[in-house]
């Protein structure tokens, strides 16, 4: 799906991945679930494009509903001659790899918003895990060879290594789980904390690392894209 010029999505509300196209290729962001793939592939056809124009994936963070078709993505483009690479943050690489686990807690939660979720999840793969067996890691403030030239944003606290991506070409950065704008497990909409969280307060003071970026478009992995902008989404979360 199209958001705006150069900017689309794939998934829907309860997990999404997204797209930046370009004329030099295409910077995935996120993989969703397992299932997202054939969703990846069939929006690149809808574009007149293949796989084989994916220059990378950058990885918000190491969970299993983001990492999706990442691993199949990277290792059928090794067989093929044209190597994607993974990029993830260092402190989350392990968990990438499926070497490290989330944190659990108690959480609120509505029956009808949870088996939305699980159901959702499972339609589309979630039950298997792919974790990835390479990776190549990230930091703070790296600017990374892709299209769109994607810049890496720290924001620790939903896991070690979360990151945000900021793209000045579509106007958005790319929050995976440092905010939600739909609570998986409530159906709550609108911009949030994100429920799963390792370190909730260290979360908070992560976001204003987001407000330099005077991003319109804020796009999570759980939601409906924003189109309100960075300093509102943020000032919702910390009213």
């Amino acid at each position: 799906m199209e958001l705006a010029p150069n900017l689309h999505r794939i998934g829907n509300d309860i997990v999404a991945a997204y797209l930046i196209v370009t004329d030099d290729g295409v910077t995935v962001i996120d993989a969703g679930l397992p299932g997202h793939y054939a969703d990846l592939k069939n929006e690149l056809t809808s574009l007149g494009l293949t796989t084989a124009d994916v220059r990378g994936i950058i990885l918000t963070h190491g969970d299993g509903d983001h990492i999706g078709f990442a691993e199949r993505l990277r290792a059928e483009s090794l067989r093929a001659g044209h190597g994607i690479p993974v990029y993830v943050h260092e402190a989350d690489a392990g968990r990438a790899r499926g070497e490290k686990k989330p944190a659990t807690g108690k959480e609120k939660m509505k029956l009808g918003a949870v088996l939305g979720f699980f159901g959702y999840a499972l339609r589309k793969g979630g039950a298997k895990t792919h974790y990835l067996t390479q990776v190549e890691t990230v930091t703070h403030g790296a600017t990374l060879p892709l299209p769109g030239a994607p810049t890496i944003i720290g924001m620790p606290g939903h896991s070690p290594g979360s990151i945000a991506i900021h793209v000045p070409l579509v106007d958005a950065v790319f929050v995976g789980d440092a905010l939600t704008t739909r609570n998986v497990l409530t159906g709550a909409v609108g911009p949030a904390a994100a429920p799963f969280t390792d370190d909730p307060e260290q979360a908070l003071v992560s976001l204003t690392a987001l407000l330099p970026t005077a991003a319109t478009w804020v796009l999570p992995g759980h939601g409906p894209a924003y189109s309100g902008g960075v300093a509102e989404a943020v000032r919702l979360i910390s009213a």
